[in-house]
């Protein structure tokens, strides 16, 4: 099992920057899909998800109407593209992936890739 994280790095005030996960060793599309970030010094926040089907994805009120989610179950892979990005949004971005078994939450991470918005 395995989420790989890239396209993370150094993008100025207002510009974007589009995050791919992709996935491996497990039934990808029975899976919910979502990203979380973690600055520095702070817990891990949520920030979006997607379900199996991509349909009605979700959102951080502090991300809506700026941040995109996606997935593409043929390539096994979901996306996050950042537009209008802040200082703010700096952070290590991570994707997860989860599915109910019973009454149990299955679920993993990537190892996360790094977000700085800087000027």
């Amino acid at each position: 099992v395995q989420l790989v994280e890239s396209g993370g790095g150094l993008v100025q005030p207002g510009g974007s920057l589009r995050l791919s996960c992709a996935a491996s060793g497990f039934s990808f599309s029975s899976y919910v899909m979502s990203w979380h970030r973690q600055a520095s010094g702070k817990e891990r926040e949520w920030v979006a998800a997607i379900p199996t089907t991509g349909g009605s994805p979700k959102y951080a009120d502090s991300v809506k109407g700026r941040f995109t989610i996606s997935r593409d179950n043929g390539k096994n892979t979901v996306y996050l593209q950042m537009n209008s990005l802040k200082p703010e949004d700096s952070a290590v971005y991570f994707c997860n992936a989860a599915i109910w078994k019973g009454a149990e939450l299955d679920n993993f991470w990537g190892q996360g890739t790094q977000v700085t918005v800087s000027s």
